[in-house]
């Protein structure tokens, strides 16, 4: 039930063990052992391996979270916040090298408003 070849990258940077995933980049976790025990079971019986079954876990996870109503909402805030720095740069290489503000964008006046 362990894993073999971790290291060793997927036959194609477009697929990771047939599952669709880009490039792979490595992330430790540290699991109970119980949790292990049981995660490396559920991928024997599913006859994949423990890579696989968190990858799934992982993307169902985040499907989940995408549909969430209060993480969709800091998500705007974050990209309203991401708009003001934006806009405030600009500016601030305006001034350096154009000697006129830039104009601000309409979700820039949207947002000060």
């Amino acid at each position: 039930m362990s894993e073999s070849n971790v290291n060793t990258p997927p036959a194609s940077a477009a697929s990771a063990n047939g599952l669709g995933y880009g490039p792979i980049k490595p992330l430790a976790v540290k699991l109970n052992e119980s949790t292990r025990t049981q995660l490396d079971i559920i991928a024997q019986l599913r006859d994949r391996n423990v890579t696989d079954e968190v990858r799934l876990a992982i993307d169902a996870w985040i499907e989940r979270a995408k549909a969430d109503p209060a993480l969709q909402q800091l998500a705007q805030s974050a990209r309203e916040e991401i708009e003001r720095e934006a806009a405030g740069k600009r500016d601030a290489i305006a001034a350096i090298f154009d000697a006129t503000p830039a104009q601000k964008t309409t979700r820039a006046k949207a947002a000060t408003s």
